[in-house]
């Protein structure tokens, strides 16, 4: 259970850390708005993780007897897809700072704090990159020996719990925190920081268990 609940937490944060064009929407939404709106806004973002979490555990334990026979290559695939997605995210974050590129658009019509999180929740599952790393962690993981249900739900919580944490903090942190995190610099940092710790998981699940 120990184990699930930290798994859990480790990729929540791994898949939430990165402010992109979500987290500066939300912080600037937050700004703008309420600290109600903002925190509606950034449950609907820790929601459509936490649902993603769900598909990728159910799926994992289901196909977990069907990958006994290719359970080496399935690590080592999953631990690659990681790795390439933290290596993409790095890359990206290194080539905007260069680049300056933070994109800057026309702010929409406030929404009520429902829209916002119903808005902020179809952004985010619009997003197949979120779904690709929960399934690729969990199959890489857990594909020696079904979960059981409530080790699937620890995970699931904790995922959602590390997402919902730190979509909250940049919600509360409203404009002066945003202008921190969603800069230059803050978006590079908080990129890498991600990179690492989905690189640290993909090394993690290639290590002999015990």
């Amino acid at each position: 259970m120990t184990s699930a609940l930290v798994a859990g937490l480790l990729a929540g944060y791994g898949i939430a850390v990165p402010v992109g064009a979500v987290g500066t929407y939300l912080v600037t939404l937050t700004s703008r708005t309420s600290l109600r709106t903002g925190f509606c806004a950034a449950l609907g973002v820790a929601t459509a993780d936490g649902l993603y979490a769900l598909l990728a555990a159910l799926g994992g334990s289901a196909l977990a007897g069907l990958l006994q026979p290719v359970l080496v290559p399935l690590r080592w695939a999953s631990a690659l897809v990681l790795a390439a997605l933290a290596l993409r995210g790095a890359v990206v974050a290194l080539r905007q700072y260069r680049g300056h590129r933070l994109a800057t658009r026309t702010d929409p019509p406030v929404p009520s704090p429902v829209r916002a999180y119903l808005v902020l929740l179809g952004i985010t599952l619009l997003n197949p990159a979120t779904l690709i790393y929960f399934t690729a962690l969990v199959l890489g993981s857990r594909a020696a020996h079904a979960a059981a249900p409530m080790e699937q739900a620890a995970f699931v919580l904790a995922a959602f719990a590390a997402s919902a944490s730190w979509q909250l903090l940049l919600a509360g942190g409203g404009a002066l925190l945003g202008r921190a995190l969603t800069g230059h610099r803050g978006r590079l940092v908080t990129a890498l920081v991600s990179s690492c710790v989905i690189t640290a998981l993909a090394v993690r699940m290639l290590m002999p268990p015990g």
